[in-house]
């Protein structure tokens, strides 16, 4: 669910860029781990994806008047995807836009590098008022996805009040699995649960989506790989759903299009558990090369994040969720994925496959 994965600035910023699994912004909490640069990661960070044919029916949008004229017409309201350029979020919009729906890309820096031809941009910070709601103007429906450098709820009130107050009817909410789960004296995801209880008391139809860790983590191993070096674990052989997150981003956007899902709370997971040395072997076996892994105490992973300069806040949630998995309570599989796409999530297999070539440095 949580761990920390090897980072080299730029190299594999650009890599991740080019192979489609990046968040933007980028995250800022950087730890040193054995001597390596690492940067900590949840799983409810935007890790985000897509499928390409998903076949959602497009939404059906009640006539109303025409501005200005009185005289009824049929519109297709927008549709805001936040963190639009991150790894869900690019993908969202571009099954948005194959699917004939009104797109609004949000993002912090205005690049058209991520979004697709005629998909309407919007540069916007959640702790500017004013930007978001140019955001949410003429929206109907909100993909809601946060990443603070400090986990808290601020930037999700903040876009719910003002999506609101503009006249938005829905809004999906992209959580993390276990939210609210008591851990001991600690509670896993307390600002996801804190988001997630104004999301329910918005007044808009709301759908919940619970990932759990994502594939995509694993790119930040890629360095190390080349390098011959083990990549770190901080889970342990706790085992977990993990999921392709292309197949999130395609829950995400049924949810968009479809009121059927209003209302509901979907945990995703992959087909099969996994433990970070059983993907290491899965990776090994696809790149046709040694992948170990290096098993990385709490305590150590406190103490270096903590002197790297991260946030006590974001450490200690990146360690919560981390010993959360590690004590198997990830141990989770549903079938709401394919419930939802009516058709059986992806494998990690076939995510690494995919992905070959980040983790071999050829193309």
């Amino acid at each position: 669910m949580i761990g920390l994965f090897q980072y080299c600035r730029g190299v594999v910023d650009d890599r991740l860029r080019a192979h489609g699994d990046i968040r933007e912004p980028w995250p800022k909490q950087v730890g040193l781990l054995r001597g390596k640069q690492f940067v900590a990661l949840h799983s409810s960070a935007p890790y985000f994806v897509g499928q390409d044919n998903i076949g959602c029916p497009r939404w059906v949008v009640p006539k109303v008047p025409r501005l200005g004229d009185g005289c009824p017409a049929t519109v297709r309201l927008m549709i805001l995807v936040t963190g639009a350029s991150g790894t869900v979020g690019r993908h969202v919009v571009r099954l948005l836009k194959q699917g004939g729906h009104r797109a609004r890309a949000m993002t912090r820096a205005r690049s058209g590098s991520t979004v697709p031809p005629g998909v309407d941009v919007v540069q916007a910070d959640f702790e500017d008022l004013d930007s978001l709601r140019r955001a949410v103007a003429g929206v109907r429906a909100v993909f809601l996805l946060t990443a603070p450098a400090t986990p808290q709820p601020n930037h999700d009130l903040a876009l719910l009040e003002v999506a609101r107050s503009a006249g938005a009817s829905s809004v999906v909410k992209l959580s993390a699995i276990g939210t609210g789960e008591r851990f001991g004296t600690a509670t896993v995801g307390a600002w996801h649960q804190a988001a997630e209880d104004a999301v329910h008391a918005s007044g808009l139809a709301w759908t919940v989506l619970r990932p759990s860790s994502f594939a995509s983590n694993c790119l930040y191993w890629a360095d190390a790989i080349q390098a011959g070096q083990p990549v770190p674990n901080l889970t342990g052989d706790g085992e977990q759903g993990i999921i392709d997150p292309r197949d999130i981003a395609a829950v995400a956007v049924a949810a968009l299009t479809d009121p059927a899902h209003a209302g509901k709370t979907y945990t995703l997971t992959g087909p099969e558990l996994l433990s970070v040395p059983h993907q290491a072997s899965q990776l090994a076996d696809v790149i046709g090369r040694p992948v170990v892994s290096v098993d990385v105490p709490s305590t150590t992973a406190t103490q270096q994040l903590l002197s790297s300069g991260m946030p006590p806040a974001a450490v200690e949630a990146t360690v919560i969720g981390s010993a959360w998995a590690r004590a198997g309570h990830n141990r989770i599989l549903t079938d709401d994925v394919a419930k939802v796409l009516a058709r059986p999530p992806a494998t990690f297999r076939d995510w690494a496959q995919r992905h070959r070539e980040a983790f071999t440095g050829t193309q």
